[in-house]
């Protein structure tokens, strides 16, 4: 008996899934907000379902409004830009190394950057950390 009321519980309520689409085009390299998104009663395989998962991140391409956002479409906010000065950071053991580099491309915190060294003029290549500086690794 308990069985069957779970049966006819579960088949009487429908599933609610939806999914997250923008209120208005929101071209590559915008931060999403609150107000440039909504939620869809549609439900597409590989999208976002939730609002927080996708509001303060940065569209990669454009996104239409009415269409959902898929998981690829965005990632974290730059924090480093092209062409910024950056200070270049290299770290072994108990010995530090600071100067400052020029960015090559565009990077969030934790993504690989190619980096110039103003010093050397060589290119080097780091990871962006938090604060903005790039950890260069050997």
């Amino acid at each position: 008996m308990k069985i069957l009321s779970i049966a006819l519980c579960l088949l009487t309520h429908e599933a609610v899934a939806q999914s997250v689409v923008p209120t208005r085009t929101i071209r590559p390299l915008t931060v999403i907000t609150s107000e440039s998104v909504s939620l869809t009663a549609d439900s597409v395989p590989g999208t976002y379902t939730s609002l927080q998962d996708v509001i303060g991140f940065e569209a990669r391409i454009v996104l239409y409004p009415g269409r959902p956002i898929f998981e690829g479409d965005i990632a974290p906010p730059a924090i480093v830009e092209r062409n910024a000065i950056v200070p270049l950071i290299y770290s072994v053991g108990g010995l530090t190394i600071a100067t400052d580099g020029r960015s090559l491309t565009r990077a969030s915190a934790g993504e690989s950057v190619r980096v110039l060294n103003l010093e050397s003029r060589t290119p080097v290549r780091g990871k962006v950390q938090a604060d903005g500086s790039v950890l260069v690794s050997r």
